[in-house]
């Protein structure tokens, strides 16, 4: 991976900084016949251009892309590999789906929280939100997390910090993540994302979300 496809890639800083500090060694390498292909999120790369020169035939390149881009089977193998998480080559096409689609999900909640903060003021002077940076946290527990422990709920088996940029303005987001109660149909995911309240716009958005109703999405052109 180059400083761009690092730089592109949502994985945790704590994982990635595992990984690179570890890509000499082979003893963790991914198996050869797992995929690199990798799939472009629907979530804006705070200060990445708009260019985009991806294609059908060719690989994702990360540094050309307006949005975050996913790791590929064989990155997220060798990213748990090298943290000694034990993964296993044929969950990979399981579990990285799954991976996208709790970040996707965790996106459009912050959405929510967005578009009644500024009531979508954002996607006409600036395109709208984008994700500046994020960090997992799996072992800080956020005092709602130890709330609700306390109160017999299961511990979320992971939490993000999620950086976000509002024309200028940056947003904290915490994200605690849940195992739901699986069914016939799969697994299910419960996700808690809210503002931080370190500040008063984290406060203020709490305030509003209370009182408010989500707007509708602004209709794509």
């Amino acid at each position: 991976m180059t400083s761009n496809d690092a730089s592109a890639c949502p994985v945790d800083h704590e994982t990635r900084s595992a990984w690179l500090a570890q890509q000499k060694g082979d003893q963790h390498k991914a198996p050869g016949h797992l995929s690199t292909d990798r799939v472009i999120s629907s979530i804006p790369r705070f200060g990445a251009s708009a260019k985009d020169d991806s294609s059908q035939s060719a690989p994702v390149d990360p540094s050309t892309q307006a949005n975050w881009v996913y790791p590929s089977p064989a990155q997220f193998y060798s990213a748990m590999a090298r943290k000694n998480h034990n993964p296993q080559e044929q969950d990979m096409n399981v579990v990285v789906p799954i991976h996208n689609a709790v970040n996707e999900r965790a996106w459009q909640q912050i959405l929510q929280w967005e578009r009644i903060a500024d009531k979508g003021k954002s996607y006409q002077t600036c395109g709208g939100p984008q994700l500046v940076s994020f960090k997992g946290k799996p072992q800080e527990l956020t005092w709602r997390a130890w709330f609700k422990t306390f109160l017999g709920y299961e511990r979320p088996f992971d939490r993000h910090d999620w950086e976000v940029d509002r024309c200028g303005k940056r947003v904290r987001y915490i994200i605690d993540f849940y195992s739901g109660r699986s069914d016939m149909k799969g697994l299910a995911f419960y996700l808690d994302v809210r503002p931080a309240p370190s500040d008063w716009e984290g406060i203020r958005m709490r305030f509003l979300r209370f009182w408010s109703r989500p707007p509708q999405p602004p209709k794509q052109q």
